[in-house]
């Protein structure tokens, strides 16, 4: 069985598969532009004076439910304090 990877898909299968990695493709390129426009509002941020480690810190803990940054923050303040800080 030798088919020249020009041929196009002549079975149903075949075009369900191409159409669902072109689809991935094109998803693929969205996220390297979004990564792009994001490193660049991290740069606009960096060059405002803003701190982008804590910027990235305020993200993730956004992303969180209250209840467990509440979790977080208590231990936190425990470890500390065992510590000595």
């Amino acid at each position: 069985m030798s088919a020249s990877t020009e041929e196009k898909p002549t079975n149903i299968a075949g075009e369900r598969l191409r159409s669902i990695i072109e689809r991935i493709e094109r998803l693929e390129e969205e996220r390297k532009a979004l990564a792009s426009d994001i490193k660049d509002i991290y740069s606009e941020a960096k060059s405002a004076g803003f701190d982008v480690k804590v910027i990235r810190q305020l993200i993730r803990i956004r992303k969180q439910e209250p209840a467990e940054v509440e979790e977080q923050e208590t231990l936190l303040d425990i470890y500390r304090r065992a510590i000595g800080m």
